[in-house]
Order: C-alpha cells, then sequence, then structure tokens
C-alpha cells in the first residue's frame, strides 16, 4: 500500500485508530518519539505531528503495515 491509500484519512483519525490499536504504550515502541512517551495526548500528538515530516511519515506507514481486527483490540507487539 502506498500513502495514497491514506486519501480521505484525516490524522486525527488514524492517529486515534493506533492509539485504539496499541495504546500509547505500545505506539511508544512501536516509534520512540516524545510525544508518545512523555504525557501523550492526541492534540499534543497531532500538533507535533504536524510540524514533523518524518515522524508524521513513520506514523503513516506504521498504520498501513498495521493489521487491524476489532476496534478497540489492543495488540502489545
Amino acid at each position: 500500500m502506498s500513502v495514497q491509500a491514506l486519501h480521505g484519512i484525516t490524522l486525527e483519525s488514524l492517529l486515534t485508530r493506533l492509539v485504539t490499536h496499541y495504546g500509547w504504550d505500545g505506539l511508544a515502541r512501536k516509534i520512540d518519539i516524545k510525544c508518545f512517551t512523555n504525557d501523550p495526548s492526541i492534540k499534543s500528538s497531532l500538533k507535533f505531528l504536524r510540524k514533523t515530516p518524518w515522524a508524521r511519515q513513520r506514523v503513516e506507514e506504521l498504520y498501513l503495515e498495521t493489521q487491524f481486527t476489532e476496534q478497540g483490540a489492543r495488540h502489545a507487539e
């Protein structure tokens, strides 16, 4: 899949789905950035990701690689 597969998906919904799937701790293990490890929130993470293209790209790539099963299921991988 390519980034074109993200067309129509907002960064907020993408991040919310990843947090629902992995939890903040799991997400921080997948992508070690401060906004996921130090008092994480959707709002602060969105602010950082919108200003930091390399971090946003890693989050988008993780979203595309993630095999989502059930909504709300958490997987510590």
